[in-house]
């Protein structure tokens, strides 16, 4: 079993090797501006490991905690290698934060762990606006190499 630094991986690493894998997408239309901008970096990132278009399958959900639930419902269709979440929570003046930030977490982990299918997490917490926004581009990319990486490294373990 190959074991590495995500940060040190190519391009043309075979774990990173999209051609075969079929992905879903659950995108959160809350803080739509974020999330947008999540899914068009996955998408391209997607496509630049090699997923073909026609095996990317987006859907969406009107916030992060109706994530886990549209997570699970694609894992039961047994079509797909992996899942990602994408979702941008923000930090407010109430406990609803903190709510919101476990427990769509604990949904995602949940349905990973039930269902056997990887899960990458990139649902945003952060503190304001501005850290959501650094951050959108990067964590979108990072969704989609996790996603493909893991189904490699599942379909190498079985």
């Amino acid at each position: 079993m190959l074991i590495a630094n995500q940060g040190t991986l190519a391009a043309t690493d075979r774990r990173l090797d999209g051609k075969k894998r079929t992905i879903g997408i659950v995108q959160a239309r809350f803080n739509a501006g974020i999330t947008n901008a999540l899914a068009t970096a996955c998408r391209a990132e997607l496509l630049r490991l090699g997923v073909l278009e026609e095996n990317i399958t987006l859907v969406q959900v009107p916030g992060a905690l109706e994530i886990p639930l549209a997570l699970q419902a694609l894992a039961e269709n047994l079509k797909f290698d992996a899942l990602i979440a994408l979702g941008c929570i923000i930090r407010g003046e109430t406990y609803h934060f903190e709510l919101v930030a476990n427990e769509s977490g604990a949904g995602v982990s949940r349905v990973a762990l039930d269902y056997q299918v990887p899960i990458a997490n990139a649902i945003l917490t952060t503190e304001n606006l501005d850290q959501a926004v650094a951050r959108q581009t990067d964590k979108g990319r990072d969704a989609a190499l996790v996603a493909v990486e893991m189904a490699n490294l599942l379909e190498e373990i079985e």
